[in-house]
């Protein structure tokens, strides 16, 4: 019977010669993760065990992204914990304010991450590098501390979906709007523990950034991973970022699959989640008359000089409605300086964007763009929940970075074509 890339992914770092989904394995991690939240935790845990050298100090990234620059005193010394513990065991990947990204958005962007690998980390969108053909998970603190030990972690074999995108996309439409879409027809836990496999000739045209995006969006669907075969556009990413060897995996004709969906995206419009779902999709044209108090265009799923570049081409010559405020987050440093030489940061200046330093900031409700309560914000993150970026009594509408922008505009959720017309 054939095979999927995750379950060929898995057999190859288990030592197995195939692996079949239920199945418990162990496998060999190629790169583990953690941020200034989950890896105190995982440091706590890996000192009380009573280690002493990690597995390989060049496959573990530690990246302070969430609370920093730091907010207050007590994200202060969570870094400064992580700080000493990438500083004693010499911790290759360790970065912090002045070189640090979000984490998901650096990794690939440094070359990190690569197709075929294995890779864990202590944040649930650690999914997101199955855009590059590998294996990658969020996991558990205590997981990563005993990764960060043994050098091997335990996983239960998920089942297969697949997912196929045909038709062409329409303008403004990415790579948030057809995982939007897609989590809107199956809903928040329509692939509980199981692996998206998307494929298509949509897939196929999408570039990296915009897979970046879908795969980093599997999780709220409740998958276990997400995967997207790699290809000529994955091998052209990954030119010049990195001088390790990897492989690629495809899956096979005859592989077996619990589900599959096949949808013609060719008429789909851009899609806005309401609250306080990822599933709660509407196409942008129902969401009129939805009145904004803060756009939000950054984070690991739409932080990206693409994503950049998209806002900037609505927000050009034009202005932040009254009363609204945009917040701008480059994701990683590279990310910043390129929308500079580009011109695009001026842009959002001359708009009245407050432009900041890469953190995850107001995403997860951290700091940088806290709601109070009533407050409504469009955001091109990844989640909505009850109280995610502030007020449990405010609201967070997601969508991609051209309808960010254009709602910023106007002070009410709008189609971007509306304010170029």
């Amino acid at each position: 019977m054939g095979k999927t890339i995750t379950e060929k992914i898995l057999a190859n770092h288990s030592g197995n010669s195939e692996v079949k989904p239920g199945q418990l394995i162990n496998a060999k991690i190629d790169l583990c993760l953690g941020n200034d939240i989950t890896a105190p935790i995982s440091i706590d845990q890996y000192e009380k065990a009573g280690a002493k050298r990690v597995f390989d100090k060049s496959r573990i990234a530690l990246v302070m992204d969430h609370f920093t620059p730091n907010k207050d005193i007590k994200s202060a010394e969570q870094c400064a914990q992580v700080r000493r513990f990438a500083r004693e065991q010499g911790i290759d990947h360790f970065y912090d304010v002045g070189c640090m990204g979000i984490e998901h958005a650096l990794l690939p962007e440094l070359g990190l991450v690569l197709p075929g690998d294995l890779i864990i980390g202590a944040d649930s969108h650690t999914c997101t590098y199955g855009a590059l053909g590998a294996f990658s998970t969020g996991v558990g603190s205590t997981d990563l501390a005993a990764a960060m030990i043994s050098g091997e972690a335990w996983f239960k074999v998920p089942e297969q979906m697949r997912f196929i995108y045909n038709g062409k996309r329409k303008k403004w439409v990415g790579g948030k709007d057809l995982i939007l879409f897609t989590i809107g027809k199956i809903g928040v836990d329509g692939a509980l523990y199981r692996t998206m496999n998307l494929e298509g000739p949509v897939i196929r045209s999408l570039p990296m950034d915009d897979r970046l995006t879908m795969c980093n969006m599997v999780i709220e669907a409740g998958a276990k991973n997400g995967v997207i075969q790699a290809d000529e556009i994955t091998q052209e990413y990954e030119k010049n970022r990195s001088n390790r060897e990897y492989k690629v995996y495809k899956s096979d004709t005859d592989a077996m699959y619990i589900a599959t969906f096949e949808w013609d995206v060719s008429e789909l419009e851009p899609q806005v989640a309401f609250p306080h779902l990822p599933s709660n999709t509407k196409p942008v044209s129902e969401a009129k008359d939805v009145k904004i108090d803060q756009a939000f265009i950054g984070s690991c799923t739409n932080g990206r000089l693409s994503d950049l570049v998209l806002a900037a081409q609505i927000l050009k010559g034009k202005k932040i409605a009254n009363f609204v405020r945009c917040i701008v987050i480059p994701a990683t440093q590279e990310v910043y300086r390129q929308a500079m030489h580009q011109g695009l940061i001026d842009i959002f200046l001359d708009a009245g964007c407050a432009v900041s330093t890469p953190t995850c900031g107001p995403c997860l409700g951290g700091h940088m763009g806290i709601l109070a309560e009533g407050e409504r914000c469009i955001a091109t993150s990844n989640r909505n929940f009850v109280g995610r970026m502030g007020h449990v009594k405010s609201e967070v509408y997601l969508s991609n970075a051209a309808v960010a922008a254009a709602s910023a505009i106007t002070g009410v959720i709008t189609h971007p074509e509306e304010v170029l017309s």
